[in-house]
């Protein structure tokens, strides 16, 4: 059997076992910065901090990456210091990375076939949620111009309120397997992150690990992704497929 019939194979068997699929966002539905860098969002936001609390730490000053500083501002925010640190610094950082995540969504071009994958597995009747670690607004916005709002069961993004909720914590992908009311074990995971596949695992759902990096994807099949692809057409194929012979 050939490669691409395994891979056929094993992804119609993932798909014939799923009730849900979870799309991760920025990836598998947008690449919603392009090629564009996050460190202005991150310098940003540090200018914001530092002039609230002072000094950062050094894991604030060296990160570069608009969600990643959101976790290091909020382990920060929690460390011992002189003078207790205001909540106000954390909640305006969150609130600078959702405006800059809604004037993205304008522009954003769509992944290569995610509309026709959102047909086809809706067609089979699976339900879909988007579980994202970006702000739930900028979210529906662009799913709504693309006219799949009423594909979603869903659109569940960061927690402006918790943000160690972001990926790899499980916490968007539990409320979704909540939300949809249905066991783990039948919900799918569709990420381009290797903390979109720490947060599947301790869910316990399955993994579909959607990326062009040939390094990442390496690192997905080891840590136990149930399979990864490259792009949407394979999950397309295997959907039609799955369809006919119903």
């Amino acid at each position: 059997m050939s490669e691409t019939l395994d891979e056929q194979e094993a992804l119609r068997r993932l798909l014939d076992r799923s009730r849900a699929v979870l799309f991760d966002f920025d990836g598998p539905v947008t690449d919603l910065f392009g090629d564009a860098s996050t460190a202005p969002v991150a310098r940003e936001i540090k200018e914001v901090v530092r002039s609230a609390w002072g000094t950062l730490d050094p894991d604030v000053e060296d990160c570069d990456d608009s969600h990643d500083i959101l976790r290091h501002v909020r382990d920060m925010f929690e460390r011992p210091a002189f003078v207790p640190r205001s909540r106000a610094a954390l909640e305006q950082a969150e609130a600078i990375v959702t405006q800059h995540e809604y004037v993205a969504v304008k522009t954003a071009e769509p992944t290569p076939h995610i509309v026709e994958l959102v047909d086809v597995l809706t067609d089979l009747g699976i339900r879909l949620v988007i579980v994202s670690n970006n702000s739930d607004g900028p979210v529906r916005a662009y799913v709504r111009s693309l006219a799949l709002q009423s594909k979603f069961d869903a659109v569940l993004g960061r927690d402006p309120h918790e943000l160690r909720h972001m990926k790899p914590d499980p916490d968007s992908v539990n409320r979704a397997v909540d939300r949809l009311d249905l066991p783990a074990s039948v919900c799918l995971v569709l990420g381009d992150q290797l903390t979109d596949l720490a947060a599947a695992q301790a869910a316990g759902t399955r993994f579909i690990g959607y990326t062009q990096s040939a390094q990442r994807a390496a690192e997905m099949r080891e840590r136990g992704a149930d399979w990864v692809v490259s792009s949407h057409q394979p999950l397309i194929s295997a959907a039609e497929q799955l369809s006919t012979a119903n």
